[in-house]
């Protein structure tokens, strides 16, 4: 594991550009794959394919070996050779993604809204079924509550003997009141029941409207020229995402506004107001994704714009929650797909165009 392993075979055209560019630098350093790998507490297996093109490093292990040769070297990597390497990893990336994946994704995600739904249905029939039986229950201790007060109103005289004559009246009050908490808990249960079903069920129309952009392996559903067009708003605190995002979305030819905070994005929001959807990352210092979320939702001239959440904690089902009770509409992992990206930003921007009756 000493020495680099040759350039893959068949490599695409960007991925060996990169490859080269990456083992130069490299090489410069003048020691082994797996001294480098512990350097930097990697696997060596992992850096060798990083280095041989068969593997997209992420951006943070780029910036990694430009900070180790020039410390090695005692002087800085000049700004050209860097701009240069991130124009290779860009092409990298784009080359390295394709319609097809985007497809895999969203329909992955399109699979997982639809299990939602279909469970949120069955329990929400099981909830109302149990509901319609307490209710039932209910009107029949109320019925004959009823009329053993009519009894007792009409036996007042005769209050000892009614009672020594009913002795189950009380109970009767205390299983109608434990009935009614019951029914109460299992009415609030139905409604998050249907609430969370029809959230799924938009989730998965809009799923479907992405996966649509995506086959069509082109956002030209949209009107061309950015007159008139609504803006993109792009929050993450690291400069190197936000170059990247810029690159991908770029091709849409809307005008993006990209901020390093939750507060700039919140600043931003009151300098305009024709963002068709923010992309925010969820991981930043001092106000993260899900707060900066939740102060948009609470402002009336912002709730309504859709939030992605942009998350490297993964898309498992308690981030995804959190992500929606925070008040996003859509996730995308990182390291994210151009193709998905794009997808998801064209919809957003078409139903901003429908409501605006463009």
């Amino acid at each position: 594991m000493g020495e680099l392993r040759p350039l893959g075979q068949d490599l695409n055209e960007a991925s060996r550009a990169l490859a080269e560019a990456l083992r130069e630098l490299f090489e410069s350093l003048d020691v082994s794959v797996r001294r480098y790998a512990a350097r930097r507490r990697l696997d060596p297996g992992t850096v060798s394919r990083y280095l041989n093109g068969t593997r997209l490093p992420p951006w943070q292990v780029i910036s990694d070996l430009f900070a180790d040769v020039a410390e090695h070297r005692g002087t800085a990597v000049t700004t050209e050779a860097i701009e240069l390497v991130r124009g290779l990893y860009g092409s990298a990336v784009d080359a390295a993604s394709s319609p097809k994946h985007a497809v895999e994704i969203l329909e992955r995600q399109l699979a997982d809204a639809d299990h939602v739904s279909r469970r949120s249905s069955v329990r929400g029939d099981v909830l109302g079924d149990a509901l319609l039986d307490r209710t039932q229950r209910i009107a029949d201790l109320e019925t004959r509550l009823n009329q053993l007060e009519v009894d007792r109103i009409a036996e007042q005289r005769r209050a000892d003997e009614f009672a020594k004559a009913h002795p189950d009246v009380y109970g009767l009050i205390q299983e109608r009141d434990a009935l009614r908490l019951e029914a109460e808990r299992l009415g609030a249960a139905l409604k998050e029941a249907q609430a969370q079903r029809a959230a799924a069920e938009d989730r998965c129309d809009l799923l479907e409207r992405q996966l649509d952009a995506v086959e069509q392996t082109t956002t030209a559903v949209l009107p061309t020229g950015r007159q008139g067009m609504p803006k993109i708003l792009v929050v993450d605190d690291q400069p190197d995402n936000l170059l990247a995002m810029t690159a991908v979305l770029a091709t849409l030819e809307q005008e993006l506004v990209t901020v390093s905070s939750g507060r700039e994005a919140l600043k931003a929001l009151l300098d305009h107001d024709d963002f068709a959807v923010i992309i925010m990352d969820v991981q930043m210092p001092e106000m993260d994704g899900y707060e900066t979320c939740a102060h948009i939702k609470r402002r009336p001239r912002t709730r309504d714009v859709p939030i992605i959440f942009l998350t490297a904690m993964g898309t498992g089902s308690e981030h995804s929650a959190r992500g929606y009770a925070a008040g996003a509409v859509d996730y995308i992992s990182k390291p994210f797909d151009p193709w998905a990206l794009r997808a998801k930003v064209a919809v957003f921007t078409s139903i901003y165009l429908e409501r605006q009756g463009r």
